[in-house]
């Protein structure tokens, strides 16, 4: 977008003051995130600092190092604060790492089966269809048990069960394209079809493949709660939220419910947050599906 157009479009997007603050939400998060290291009172993963004899502690209560656990303690002596921005840092980089390759991977297919056509486009859109006909849970539950845990391992299984979302859309926007006349002037060119679909073709899909990257990426931070609370996410040795809420679930009933309850607030808020800003994102891109 030029320079008028995107103030243009942020003037239209202020006008929404609840998306308004919930992009404020998103971008506190994301510095929390990427802060943690320096802000978080206790490295809840440095074996050195933890004190068994503090786990399981009530928010406000004054460990042994001498520091205010102000959301309380995890059965491993792991102040709760610190958990929760180191979690929601991995939480972060998983959904926004696993986003990108699904939008590159999802758009370049989509886009590459509307400009190539012919039998290549009705086998790769058919197996895009299969794939879309499963919930993506369950795809990633079964690539998750394959692949093992691990972070990568995790990144790959996520974007394997969304790719398809962006491959779908991104061909019901080039086949839109595809015959317009500045694509048959490129094709006329001595430009080699990558060049014409990449440089001409891809640019005028981004609109739509913008919207769904929004609503994918805070899939992907559920997706990957729910693997995690499932055990077949990260090890415990990289606990994101959902993995923070499986290691308090077992103590809720005993009347410890910060363990579980404080990193489901964290997660459901920063998806409410994402969700709120992809749905005035797609509102502004398709004036048509305002509600």
């Amino acid at each position: 977008m030029a320079t008028g157009q995107l103030r243009r479009f942020w003037d239209e997007f202020a006008e929404n003051k609840v998306a308004v603050a919930a992009l404020f939400v998103v971008l506190a998060l994301v510095a929390l995130a990427l802060l943690a290291p320096l802000i978080a009172p206790q490295n809840p993963y440095d074996l050195s600092s933890l004190v068994l004899s503090d786990s399981r502690r009530p928010p406000g209560f004054v460990g042994s190092k001498g520091f205010t656990h102000w959301l309380g303690t995890d059965a491993q002596g792991r102040d709760l604060l610190s958990a929760i921005l180191y979690g929601l840092k991995i939480s972060l980089q998983i959904g926004l790492s696993a986003g990108a390759i699904a939008f590159s991977v999802g758009a370049s297919l989509g886009a590459g089966a509307a400009f190539i056509g012919g039998r290549f486009e009705a086998i790769a859109m058919r197996i895009v269809d299969l794939q879309l006909s499963f919930p993506a849970i369950l795809l990633a539950l079964v690539i998750s048990a394959l692949t093992g845990q691990g972070k990568l391992q995790l990144i790959v299984a996520l974007a394997a069960a969304q790719y398809a979302y962006f491959a779908r859309t991104a061909h019901g926007a080039a086949v839109a394209e595809r015959s317009k006349e500045y694509v048959e002037a490129a094709r006329s060119t001595p430009l080699s079809s990558l060049r014409v679909l990449f440089r001409h073709i891809l640019p005028n899909c981004l609109p739509p493949l913008i919207v769904v990257a929004t609503v994918q990426v805070a899939n992907a931070i559920a997706l990957e709660a729910t693997l995690s609370f499932l055990g077949l996410g990260l090890p415990p040795t990289e606990p994101s939220l959902g993995a923070l809420i499986a290691n308090g679930f077992q103590y809720m009933l005993s009347g410890r419910y910060w363990i579980s309850i404080f990193p489901g607030i964290a997660l459901i808020v920063l998806i409410i947050a994402v969700n709120i800003v992809g749905d005035q994102i797609r509102d502004q891109i398709n004036p048509g599906l305002r509600r």
